[in-house]
């Protein structure tokens, strides 16, 4: 079953007044459970790929389909909506609120959709138990390493069920110890609970482990 699909999609950037081609006729299609990583050079466009995918920006030309809506029509409290309810982000920099310990940082999106404290505090331990980060809970980001805040900031991502996780350099501050056991765990959420994962990256153990490849370059898909 299709999850998602780019059709045609251009993005052009203005870089002092000079149109810069960040993707070039972009033609995709992802189905329900894949486990995807977007390679290429720095440059080639990925996290510019993923953001539209994501719905974080919108394409210059072309459209994207999330569950066979076109997601490039919908007006920002729409996009919200469904970044909110289906869509799991996971990013480079971790992006976890610093004044909140792990499990309300976890809680955090399920709080914007008005779950009840205790429903949220249980649904929160229970997944960071299954991740083994449950002796994290009332630490800040400043208290963990990156390994933990990565972590923290998967259980984040998917504790609202979502259907698709997107992930941008995910293991681009981590050693590669640290980054096997993340990427371990991404693919048990994958198989387990067949979450779809994209991921953009140039790290060789990623890439090692997709499922399908898709090679970008110069803005363009050079293989898929």
């Amino acid at each position: 079953m299709e999850i998602l699909k780019a059709e045609n999609l251009v993005k052009i950037y203005q870089d002092n007044g000079v149109p810069v081609n960040a993707l070039m006729d972009i033609n995709l299609t992802i189905s329900k459970g894949e486990y995807v990583v977007i390679a290429g050079p720095s440059g080639s466009g990925k996290t510019t790929l993923l953001n539209l995918l994501g719905a974080l920006d919108k394409p210059t030309k072309g459209k994207v389909y999330f569950e066979t809506e076109n997601i490039t029509l919908k007006e920002k409290k729409e996009l919200s909506k469904i970044r909110l309810h289906k869509l799991g982000f996971i990013f480079q920099a971790y992006n976890l609120i610093p004044v909140l310990t792990a499990i309300e940082n976890i809680e955090f999106s399920m709080m914007l959709l008005g779950i009840p404290d205790k429903v949220r505090k249980e649904k929160a331990l229970e997944l960071m138990d299954e991740l083994g980060i449950k002796e994290l809970a009332n630490k800040r980001p400043n208290e963990m390493s990156g390994g933990q805040q990565q972590r923290v900031a998967v259980a984040r991502a998917i504790v609202n069920n979502p259907s698709l996780v997107l992930a941008d350099e995910p293991t681009a501050n981590l050693d590669s110890v640290t980054a096997g056991h993340l990427l371990d765990l991404m693919e048990q959420m994958n198989s387990e609970k067949n979450i779809t994962f994209i991921f953009s990256s140039h790290d060789k153990q990623v890439i090692d482990r997709a499922k399908r490849l898709i090679i970008l370059k110069d803005g363009r898909i050079e293989n898929q």
